[in-house]
């Protein structure tokens, strides 16, 4: 006997990657040299004084227990330091951040505290699966709203205004934006942020790549006049300091959006691990050095990306930001799904197809950074040699 699952249980799918990445793993267990430039996984370590705070931390007796719902004053006072020093945002460590498990812990937080049953959210036509996933859990109802690859990869501000209700809740929005990285520009969050208040909805930003393979200053939504009033910013530190695994994000916003938020979060999780948040308050001082470091070893791996995209047949932009290049299948591939299995099962390469980011990615594919450059290059030589034979 089973006893019946929830309604929202049947409507949600195993996230692509969880599945994806079993038959990556059966693969490396029969033998096989999977090259995987599908996942956007850091390959790189944290600094080592967030290593080296991590490993003092846990060895004290009373690192153990029960956190602060709110997270330690250390871990919200670094979280402002970073915002002033990166963005030039001022935020307040007491009222204004909420330090969270990861963005998706976040995006879960904030559908359960605005959202009712029925009430719609603006998702990206392209964009984080979890963005829809969680609005469907919590029983909203989803609109996706049109991005222009002409301008830049920007929304269509006219036609997201005609789609909106009087039960629309919730924009979405993500720049440098995952997975076409189409940059964060001034002039974007100050229409975004002109819409929001003229239209009365919540504006929720996820900021998770605007220290990776940046082009210029990077930019907080939180950053424009009169953004406090009606967006909050989430923000992680897995992509820019190299701790995925670590689960360390935040939501900054103002006072009565963190409130109301905390009141969720205070009913499902305890806190985090206190060496954990000692060791993120230290790497958000890592110096400007480090994360150049970083970024020159991700500009070294992108020839060899390009030369993967080149040899498919690919077009793609060059000003793309973020750890990712995006890129449109020639005519000869009939199908970026059938492309990516034929990768995996003949070539052992794991790439993403666009298609799990919005229907409209059905004809692009997305190449990951997150591997050694001479890794990247093998899987260009694994292509040339296939065309070869």
């Amino acid at each position: 006997m089973i006893i019946p699952l929830a309604h929202r249980a049947t409507q949600a799918q195993e996230y692509y990657f969880s599945i994806k990445l079993a038959e990556v793993r059966k693969l490396q267990a029969a033998g096989h040299d999977v090259i995987n430039i599908g996942i956007g996984n850091p390959d790189m370590m944290p600094s080592e004084s967030t290593i080296n705070t991590l490993a003092e931390t846990a060895q004290l007796p009373s690192a153990h227990g029960y956190q602060s719902y709110k997270g330690i004053p250390a871990l919200r006072h670094g979280i402002a330091d970073y915002y002033a020093h990166t963005y030039g945002v001022t935020l307040d460590p007491e009222t204004e951040l909420l330090p969270m498990i990861g963005s998706k812990e976040a995006i879960t937080h904030l559908s359960l505290t605005f959202l009712d049953e029925g009430d719609e959210v603006l998702v990206p036509e392209l964009g984080y699966p979890a963005y829809r996933a969680v609005s469907q859990m919590v029983g909203a109802n989803v609109v996706e709203y049109t991005l222009l690859e002409h301008a830049g990869w920007q929304p269509d501000w006219q036609q997201m205004a005609d789609q909106l209700t009087e039960r629309t809740r919730i924009i979405w929005l993500n720049y440098p934006h995952m997975p076409t990285g189409a940059p964060a520009t001034q002039g974007l969050f100050e229409q975004a942020v002109r819409f929001a208040h003229e239209h009365k909805v919540l504006l929720c930003h996820d900021n998770p790549y605007s220290l990776v393979l940046n082009k210029k200053a990077p930019i907080s939504l939180l950053s424009i006049d009169g953004a406090k009033e009606v967006a909050v910013e989430l923000n992680s530190m897995s992509k820019s300091h190299n701790m995925a695994g670590w689960r360390v994000g935040w939501l900054a916003a103002a006072k009565p959006y963190i409130d109301a938020v905390l009141t969720i979060k205070s009913n499902v999780d305890s806190g985090m691990f206190l060496a954990l948040q000692q060791a993120a308050a230290t790497a958000l001082h890592n110096p400007d050095e480090w994360h150049a470091e970083r970024n020159a070893v991700y500009q070294g791996r992108l020839e060899a990306a390009y030369a993967f995209l080149d040899t498919l047949g690919c077009t793609y932009a060059r000003d793309q930001e973020g750890m990712f290049l995006w890129a449109k299948l020639p005519d000869s591939i009939p199908s970026a799904e059938a492309l990516v299995d034929d990768l995996l099962y003949n070539k052992h390469i794991f790439i993403a197809p666009g298609l799990i980011f919005g229907p409209k990615g059905n004809r692009y594919i997305r190449v990951s950074l997150c591997m050694p450059k001479e890794r990247i290059q093998e899987a260009v030589n694994r292509l040339n040699q296939a065309s070869l034979s």
